[in-house]
């Protein structure tokens, strides 16, 4: 049992950012007396601007070599954190959440588990410009800024989502939006992302913006629902009018209170099942 509050909050960006991302949310955690932690995905732990002219870097990353790094962060830390993950971040949350580690966890438009087959237009529109060349596969790929206008920032001017492209947007590896996006659940057996949904664990909020392109509110609800049976704490809680650029758009702030609040009020004296390993 957590006989008390956790006092760690570990951070996990999605793709296409870094952990840059989340530079608001760290001096506002910190004010409230967390120690804020932002691991990056390796080879993402590096400037924006040396990504872009390299991303080669990055390109054969895999998700359990990022799932392995963000756990030994986790395991590392004196006593388990919240854990909170934004967009394919999300789905890293889970896995984490999945082995046992963490006091809760809280996700935010979250790219789905194994599992979830809700697709909407707007997500097939959005992934199209990674999906459209299966070259692509075996390539770091990135956003154009109308792209990413579309998929991240539907809600902001145009010139505001230039600026939020210009500070944050990278590529990434394009096999990450081929093995695990549209296609996953066309595979024979499991793949990297499937988590056993019955399963105790800490609990877990899901958070979702309505007008969310890439990752629309079905996605995150369907994700919850899967979770039905596991006699585990899982919510979901919906922002109106917000897109997936949530975590940085203005309002963050709404969000970032709401997700370190359910979490705290929850993790309290919350069952921490032991950790397993993948």
């Amino acid at each position: 049992m957590t006989s008390n509050p956790p006092s760690h909050v570990v951070l996990v960006h999605g793709l296409w950012v870094t952990p840059r991302s989340w530079e608001h949310w760290v001096p506002h955690y910190e004010a409230r007396g967390m120690t804020v932690h932002t691991p990056g995905y390796p080879g993402f732990d590096i400037e924006v601007e040396a990504l872009r002219e390299n991303p080669d870097l990055i390109a054969d990353l895999t998700v359990p070599e990022t799932l392995d790094h963000l756990a030994s962060v986790i395991t590392a830390l004196a006593t388990p954190p919240i854990v909170i993950g934004h967009s394919f971040g999300g789905t890293l949350t889970q896995l984490l959440l999945a082995r046992g580690l963490g006091a809760a966890g809280v996700v935010i438009d979250s790219a789905p588990t194994e599992g979830v087959r809700v697709n909407p237009l707007s997500q097939v529109r959005s992934l199209f410009p990674a999906l459209r060349n299966p070259a692509n596969r075996h390539r770091a790929v990135g956003f154009t800024p109308e792209e990413w206008h579309y998929a991240f920032t539907n809600t902001l001017t145009a010139e505001e989502s230039r600026a939020a492209w210009d500070r944050y947007a990278i590529a990434a590896p394009g096999h990450w939006v081929w093995e695990y996006g549209l296609f996953a659940n066309l595979k024979p057996g499991h793949q990297d992302t499937w988590v056993d949904y019955a399963a105790d664990r800490v609990p877990l909020l899901f958070i979702a913006g309505g007008e969310d392109h890439i990752m629309p509110p079905s996605v995150n609800r369907s994700n919850a629902r899967h979770y039905e049976r596991s006699p585990a704490v899982t919510e979901y809680h919906e922002f109106e009018g917000r897109d997936h650029w949530t975590c940085a758009a203005p309002g963050w702030e709404a969000v970032a209170d709401h997700a370190l609040e359910w979490a705290l009020a929850h993790a309290a004296g919350s069952p921490r099942p032991a950790p397993t390993t993948a």
